[in-house]
């Protein structure tokens, strides 16, 4: 007797739902920004002094470093190079070095989140075309503290530095004498990571031949300096601002198209974020309070709840003390999973490789994470 078999029916999303839902996964830390801002907003309702919470210097100086970025990575320049010193290496210890340093150097010039959409692709394809998959989670992770840490040199190298720079108006040599001892600590620390990985001969093969356009790359390099001497505060933002869309709207429409623009839009709904919370009375009280006993450690701490970019445009308004906070920001870029945005890119690049193994990656990435983090704090606490 054939007795049919009753299936639940399946239930689709509609497609607007499908791609709302797909959006608010890609930019989650966004989406929270935006319920922040609205929600203070509220509290403190749009008057003139919103005018006052941007920094437009910021906004200029990253939109502008992010275009002429997607412009060089429209010409593979950065896998070009990356690939040059790649191929100098013979074993996965070499090869995870050349990556980790790639990717750290990458950090100080074209920010974490660039460095790492740039070089875990670069990742992947060296375990990949070598059969050493099983690597990749420890590769991937030390690429992704590189990003973190190694942008805390530059003023440029996290958005967090970016904006301490501009609102403190910090002297760039000061900037660089806050944070080298940490930085070189970090060095020391990753490095000696890296040769946690086996020495096993590795062989890699192009897949494809890069050849690289010298009129586009020296014009794009050109725009590069000029948006690094911006930076620099050498020449004026907006000169800078006017120049680069311009330049690239007739060399390259798609790097404009391509730019982090929901980055920016969270600097925005941060700002509103950070703002209003210093006119609430309470928490401007507490925030002070808290500060003056130790900032340091207070925004390393509210990284690991906030995230560092969030953490470092709110805690500025309650504290004068901007080398500690400059430390605690670039520090707490290391910890959980939502300490830095950057992370986030590194864990998706991840589980779209390896599916049904995030569990296992955020409990390596925990391990290598809160060392870090653990021990450069108490080592900027001891300096």
């Amino acid at each position: 007797m054939n007795r049919s078999i009753v299936r639940a029916p399946v239930h689709h999303l509609p497609p607007f739902a499908e791609h709302l839902t797909a959006w608010v996964k890609k930019n989650f830390v966004l989406c929270i920004a935006i319920l922040l801002a609205a929600v203070t907003s509220c509290i403190i309702p749009p008057d003139a002094e919103y005018a006052s919470y941007f920094d437009w210097k910021t906004l200029s100086c990253l939109f502008t470093v992010l275009a002429v970025v997607c412009a060089l990575k429209n010409i593979r320049f950065f896998t070009f190079l990356a690939r040059k010193i790649v191929k100098c290496t013979g074993n996965l210890r070499s090869a995870t070095i050349a990556l980790v340093y790639i990717t750290f150097i990458g950090s100080m010039l074209i920010a974490n989140d660039m460095a790492l959409l740039t070089f875990l692709p670069l990742g992947y394809y060296v375990l990949s075309s070598t059969g050493k998959e099983k690597h990749m989670a420890p590769i991937f992770i030390l690429q992704n503290i590189a990003a973190n840490l190694g942008g805390m040199l530059t003023p440029f190298g996290n958005p967090q530095n970016l904006y301490l720079y501009s609102f403190f108006n910090i002297p760039t040599g000061e900037f660089v004498r806050i944070m080298l001892p940490t930085f070189l600590m970090a060095v020391l620390m990753i490095t000696a990571c890296c040769f946690l990985l086996p020495k096993e001969s590795i062989t890699i093969e192009e897949r494809d031949v890069i050849r690289l356009n010298p009129k586009r790359t020296t014009l794009y390099l050109a725009l590069f300096a000029l948006a690094v001497i911006m930076v620099f505060r050498l020449i004026p933002y907006q000169l800078v601002l006017l120049l680069v869309p311009v330049v690239l709207l007739f060399a390259d429409r798609r790097a404009l198209r391509m730019v982090d623009y929901p980055l920016l839009l969270t600097f925005v709904c941060f700002f509103i974020f950070a703002g209003n919370m210093s006119r609430i009375p309470a928490v401007s009280q507490l925030l002070t309070t808290l500060m003056s006993l130790n900032p340091l450690v207070v925004s390393v701490l509210s990284c690991q709840v906030i995230s560092n970019v969030p953490s470092a445009i709110l805690l500025s308004r309650f504290t004068g003390d901007y080398t500690s906070l400059l430390l605690g920001v670039n520090i707490g870029g290391a910890g959980t999973i939502i300490a830095s945005l950057a992370s986030l890119i590194t864990f998706r690049e991840y589980t779209a490789h390896n599916p049904g193994k995030a569990k296992h990656y955020l409990a390596v990435f925990s391990a290598y994470n809160f060392a870090f983090l653990i021990i450069l704090t108490v080592f900027a606490l001891i300096i």
